[in-house]
């Protein structure tokens, strides 16, 4: 926050009351406090109010004449960055914008300091033209210097890499053909410059918590992008003359066909980083521009496998447990790509696990390898399918067999004839809800009987990043929040404060809130290069309901997803939305997170 003078932090609050952006009573409540708890009036100013960062900021700057420029979603060129050292942005928080008029443009957190402007001035040896910007957009430029920095190591690899093919080519003049090529294929291997740009991109993913790599290519540049907490960033662009040296690289790794463009490949590998095994799984598929590589990164270190841990509560949680109670039927879990169904699965597992029955599970990949369970690798290439493996895995007296997916009719007869002859069978399916799953065994060509006497329980998941607990803050909800926390909770929220105790035990809270408040607490994280938009880590939204009497009449009439959908809510199932709207109250996550996840559909 910039440092104001008497005079100018009076002028700040007056023109605040003026915008209305706080009102006059708010401000000398403010202002008490801070003098109170002796904590910075204008941290508490933000923390305790409507008010955002932005807008303090903003109005900072009208009063000090200093040009303004919110940098929260901002994409500096990697060019850029290079006129103002990472080590001086950090230390005056300051981040360079470009060049005008031969003068650095700067965004500086305390814009309207003279002093602290003509000291960086000459600390760089240049004139400045600056703006002011709020300490989180400052922060998420500074986070682009990792790119920077990625990408001149990875360009340092590729310089020695060309010196490394220019000597190659001088010493081919003196050497035999066809002892070249073996001495090439050796130093691709383990000595090629680009295995160390790839190590330095996987670590940097692996140290970032990155689910996943994307290396892209485009025409004339090469894109790479880390998913990280469920959200695509990219980290760095490369010349378009490092992909072959790069994709040929990766496929060596992951044993694969470096001749081979023209069809799609997958594979995998282990890499080590600050002495974790990470498991890489491997997609390589040929696209308009060459050739495109998806790399999925498996850190078993860091995943629990208790459900409590992974944010089942209350309702869900007692239904899922008198679910894998049951000696036979099926539990079966919905979501998309990365909603964490396969980690629901193995949380299952856990819960039952004993050396009285024999656990049989049927995967692709085999993700946790689980000590105790008998774990099989999908492998289609020699006619391993699910459909296959499950056929011989029923020869294997099971007393409870996971099937990773049920993605065919095949697979799907198959895992209800194993629940019909008296296995517990645990498998996903990819639908847009719990209720979902059931109209979609139809599709499949399951008879409606055969559905309503084998499912036991169905589970429908998302994931939403979770509220960093350093730097999280409270504050009270808009009228806009306040009307949706009420339109979508109204039935689960208490009306009197005697049944909040049974009502909270009910959902897994230790308390709730009551119905019908004119504003709700709610709770923001504090956007930083190490948690992005205030967030770090995940957990799981879920709705999950048990197939009742009422629910099987509506397989055998063929009801609906939604049909379904309102039968088991008004049986007292907790929907997704509802799920992540308490969790936000509960302060793991926010609104805006949950309805980013939970779309209106899915609800």
């Amino acid at each position: 926050m910039s440092v104001l003078s008497a005079e100018a932090q009076k002028q700040v609050e007056e023109k605040l009351v003026a915008d209305k952006l706080v009102s006059a009573t708010e401000l000398a409540n403010i202002k008490k406090k801070a003098e109170a708890d002796n904590k910075p009036f204008m941290s508490l100013l933000v923390a305790d109010s409507k008010l955002s960062n932005e807008q303090l900021t903003r109005t900072i700057a009208k009063v000090t004449n200093v040009p303004y420029v919110n940098l929260t979603n901002a994409q500096i060129d990697q060019d850029i960055l290079t006129l103002l050292p990472k080590d001086i942005a950090e230390r005056y928080m300051a981040v360079p914008l470009g060049e005008m008029q031969r003068r650095l443009v700067v965004a500086m957190l305390d814009a309207g300091n003279v002093q602290a402007v003509d000291f960086l001035a000459n600390k760089i040896g240049r004139p400045l033209k600056v703006y002011a910007a709020s300490e989180e957009g400052i922060r998420s430029v500074i986070k682009q210097y990792e790119g920077a920095s990625l990408g001149k190591e990875m360009e340092a690899a590729l310089g020695a890499q060309q010196q490394q093919d220019r000597q190659e080519q001088e010493e081919e003049k003196a050497s035999k053909p066809k002892v070249k090529q073996n001495t090439k294929i050796q130093t691709i291997v383990q000595d090629s410059p680009i295995s160390k740009a790839l190590s330095t991109i996987l670590d940097y993913a692996a140290k970032n918590r990155a689910s996943d790599i994307h290396i892209e290519p485009l025409e004339h540049e090469l894109k790479i992008r880390c998913r990280i907490d469920g959200v695509l960033r990219e980290i760095m662009k490369l010349p378009k003359s490092t992909e072959p040296p790069l994709v040929s690289r990766i496929k060596i790794l992951a044993n694969l066909k470096i001749d081979e463009h023209r069809i799609p490949q997958d594979g995998q590998f282990t890499i080590q980083s600050d002495d974790k095994a990470i498991d890489l799984r491997i997609a390589i598929s040929p696209v308009v521009w060459g050739e495109q590589v998806v790399i999925r990164l498996l850190d078993k270190s860091g995943t629990t496998l208790k459900l409590e841990d992974m944010g089942y509560k209350g309702r869900a949680l007692r239904a899922i447990r008198e679910g894998v109670k049951s000696s036979n039927g099926m539990v079966l879990t919905s979501g998309p790509t990365g909603s964490g169904k396969s980690t629901s699965m193995y949380a299952l597992i856990q819960e039952i696990m004993s050396d009285g029955i024999n656990i049989v599970t049927l995967e692709d990949p085999v993700e946790y390898k689980v000590g105790g369970v008998n774990q099989i690798q999908v492998n289609a290439d020699v006619g391993l399918t699910f459909a296959a493996g499950l056929r011989s895995i029923l020869r294997q007296d099971p007393d409870v067999v996971m099937v990773g997916e049920i993605r065919d009719k095949e697979t799907a007869q198959l895992a209800v004839q194993a629940a019909l002859t008296g296995h517990l069978v645990f498998s996903t399916l990819h639908t847009n809800s719990a209720a979902g799953i059931l109209p979609r065994l139809l599709d499949m060509g399951i008879e409606p009987f055969l559905i309503a006497s084998t499912v036991r329980t169905v589970i429908g998941q998302r994931l939403v990043r979770r509220i960093n607990e350093e730097g999280k803050q409270s504050y009270q909800s808009e009228p806009a929040e306040t009307d949706a926390l009420q339109s979508v909770l109204g039935k689960l929220l208490p009306e009197k404060e005697s049944a909040v105790a049974t009502a909270a035990k009910d959902l897994g809270y230790e308390s709730l809130p009551l119905r019908g408040q004119s504003a709700y607490t709610l709770f923001k994280g504090t956007d930083s290069p190490a948690s992005p938009g205030g967030y770090k880590g995940r957990m799981g939204l879920y709705e999950v309901f048990p197939v009742s009497d009422t629910i099987k009449s509506l397989i055998l009439k063929r009801a609906t997803s939604s049909e379904i959908q309102k039968v088991a809510e008004t049986e007292g199932m907790v929907s997704m939305r509802e799920d992540g709207y308490l969790k936000a109250l509960a302060g793991y996550t926010t609104l805006s997170e949950v309805n980013r996840v939970a779309a209106a559909d899915n609800a």
